[in-house]
C-alpha cells in the first residue's frame, strides 16, 4: 500500500460509516448582530480545530467523489478534508492550493451549497451535507494563522510573457496557473488596489480585505507581476502588449457597468447603483467624515434587487447608521437568487424584506433629492426561462413610501473599452466576449477571456474556474 493509502484505511478503522453520517453537521460561530450590524468586523468566525475534524469525520471518503466535479476549479476535497482529520492541517492548505489560487476566499464567499456540496452523498441519505466550505476557510485560516504560508511549486521560467487584463477572481486564478507552468505573467488592474471585485465589491463585514492581500501576497511569491492604475484598452492598448513581447492575453476585466430600470426619477440626488455605493465605502474610504469624497448615509434606505450584492449593500447601509433599511424584490424570497446565509445575516441584522414589490417611480424634494418611492405589488405567475416564477402586476395595487436612498442593484454589463479597442475581437450584443467555452479562447488567436466579461455576472469560483481552464489551454497552446 502507498503511504497515502495506509493513513487513509487507518482513518476508516477509527469510525464506521454509520458512526460518521449520523454525526451533526458543525454550526458556524458568529459574531452577535446586533453587535455586528454596528460594525465593520468579519461576521463569520470560522470553525476551532475541534470543530474542523469533528466535521472532518463526517465525510465518507466516497470511491467517486462527486463533490469534486461540483467544484469548477476541482479541488481534490476529499483529500483536504481527510488531511482535516487526521490533525494535518497544513497539509490541508496544500491540497487546496494544488489548484485553488485563492483558498480564504472561496471559503468565504463561494456558494457551496449550490456546487460541491450539493453533490455531496449525504444529501442523497437526507442528510445535511458535509460542510465543505467552512473546512476550506478553517484550512486555509490555519496556514495563515500558523505564519507557514506554503509557496505553490512552480515549474523554471521559460521566459515567455503573459498579460493579464484585470486583478478579480479570473484573472488572479489565471496568472497564478500560468506561473505554475513557468510563464512571467504581468496583471494589469484599472485601479489602485489589487483584488478586482475582492476588494470594491465585497464588503469586509464578509470578506476581509487583508485576507485577500495574503493570498495576492502568494502569487507574487510565485513570480506574478502587479501594474496598478492601468487601463488595458486606454493606457495600453492590444498593440502595446504586442509590441512588448507578450505572446498571450487573458481578458478579466468582469463586467463593471450598473443597470438601471429607466423609470422615471432615477436621476434624483440619492439614487445610485450598488456599484458605485459599495466602490466607494469599501475601496475609497467614504464613510468616513474625513473622506473627499464621502457617501451619503440614508436614514430610510431601499436596495432594489435580491441577490448577493444586494445584501451587501443593505447591510452596509445598516452599518452606517440606516434606521430603516429594506431589500425590495419583484419576486418572493424563494426566488432570490442571494446565498440563503446572506439573506439569513441580513434578517438578522434587522433589514426589512419588502417581496413582491417592484419600483415604477421615485419621487423627490424641491432641492432634487429623493423623498419617497412608489412600489407595484406584484404577484408569482408561470416560471420563465430562468426556472423562476414570474412576477405579475396585481392592477391597482400601489404604494408609496418614505426613502431618502435607494440603491440599485439588478445586474451588471461589461465595460465596452477591451471589446471595442481590441479589433478583430467577436462580442454577443451584450457586450460579452465570445469564447469557445472548452479552451476560453477568442476570435483573437493570442487573446483568451474569462469571468463576467465572458458570462455578464457570475461567482467568484465560477470566474477562478475559467480562469484554469484558460491557463490550461493558453499553455499547451504555446508550447505547439
Amino acid at each position: 500500500m502507498r503511504r497515502e493509502e495506509l493513513w487513509r484505511e487507518e482513518l476508516r478503522k477509527t469510525l464506521k460509516n454509520k458512526d460518521r453520517a449520523a454525526i451533526p453537521r458543525v454550526k458556524m460561530n458568529e459574531l452577535d448582530a446586533d453587535y455586528r450590524s454596528r460594525c465593520n468586523e468579519e461576521v463569520n468566525l470560522g470553525l476551532t480545530a475541534e470543530q474542523a475534524v469533528r466535521e472532518a469525520q463526517r465525510c465518507l471518503d466516497c470511491p467517486t467523489p462527486s463533490c469534486i466535479e461540483g467544484c469548477p476549479v476541482n479541488i481534490n476535497i476529499p483529500d483536504f478534508i481527510k488531511n482535516i482529520e487526521r490533525g494535518k492541517f497544513l497539509e490541508a492548505a496544500a491540497v487546496l492550493k494544488e489548484t485553488s489560487a485563492l483558498p480564504a476566499v472561496c471559503g468565504r464567499v463561494c456558494p457551496q451549497e449550490k456546487q460541491c456540496e450539493c453533490r455531496c452523498i449525504h444529501i442523497k441519505m437526507k442528510k445535511e451535507p458535509v460542510a465543505i466550505g467552512y473546512l476550506e476557510r478553517f484550512a486555509a485560516d490555519y496556514e495563515r494563522e500558523s505564519g507557514n504560508i506554503s509557496i505553490p511549486p512552480t515549474a523554471a521560467r521559460n521566459g515567455i510573457k503573459i498579460a493579464v487584463a484585470g486583478s478579480g477572481p479570473a484573472g488572479l486564478s489565471f496568472a497564478g496557473e500560468m506561473a505554475k507552468y513557468g510563464y512571467e505573467v504581468t496583471v494589469y488592474e484599472a485601479l489602485h488596489e489589487i483584488g478586482g471585485v475582492l476588494k470594491y465589491g465585497i464588503p469586509e463585514f464578509r470578506l476581509p480585505n487583508e485576507i485577500v492581500d495574503v493570498e495576492i501576497d502568494v502569487l507574487r511569491k510565485m513570480g506574478v507581476r502587479f501594474v496598478t492604475d492601468c487601463i488595458v484598452g486606454k493606457t495600453i492598448t492590444y498593440d502595446d502588449l504586442r509590441n512588448e513581447g507578450y505572446k498571450g492575453i487573458f481578458v478579466a476585466s468582469g463586467a463593471g457597468l450598473p443597470n438601471f430600470m429607466n423609470i422615471k426619477g432615477e436621476n434624483l440626488i440619492g439614487v445610485m447603483s450598488s456599484n458605485e455605493h459599495l466602490t466607494r465605502v469599501n475601496l475609497m474610504n467614504a464613510a468616513s467624515e474625513e473622506s473627499d469624497t464621502p457617501v451619503f448615509k440614508g436614514i430610510n434606505v431601499a436596495v432594489i434587487g435580491g441577490g448577493n450584492t444586494a445584501m451587501d449593500s443593505v447591510r452596509t447601509a445598516k452599518r452606517l447608521g440606516a434606521r430603516r433599511a429594506m431589500i425590495v424584490y419583484r419576486r418572493s424570497e424563494e426566488e432570490m437568487p442571494a446565498r440563503i446565509e446572506e439573506v439569513k445575516h441580513a434578517k438578522e441584522e434587522g433589514v426589512e424584506f419588502m417581496t413582491l414589490h417592484n419600483p415604477i417611480e421615485y419621487i423627490g424634494d424641491e432641492k432634487g433629492h429623493v423623498i419617497q418611492m412608489r412600489l407595484q405589488k406584484m404577484e408569482l405567475g408561470e416560471p420563465d426561462a430562468s426556472g423562476r416564477r414570474r412576477p405579475v402586476v396585481i392592477d391597482g395595487a400601489i404604494e408609496t413610501i418614505d426613502v431618502d436612498e435607494v440603491i440599485v442593484s439588478i445586474g451588471v454589463s461589461p465595460n465596452p473599452l477591451i471589446p471595442n479597442t481590441f479589433k478583430g475581437l467577436e462580442i454577443t450584443s451584450k457586450g460579452t466576449i465570445v469564447v469557445n467555452e472548452s479552451d476560453m479562447r477568442s476570435s483573437l488567436p493570442d487573446v483568451y477571456a474569462g469571468g463576467d466579461i465572458v458570462r455578464g455576472g457570475a461567482t467568484v469560483i465560477l470566474a477562478m474556474g475559467d480562469g484554469r481552464k484558460a491557463a490550461t489551454a493558453m499553455a499547451a497552446a504555446i508550447i505547439k
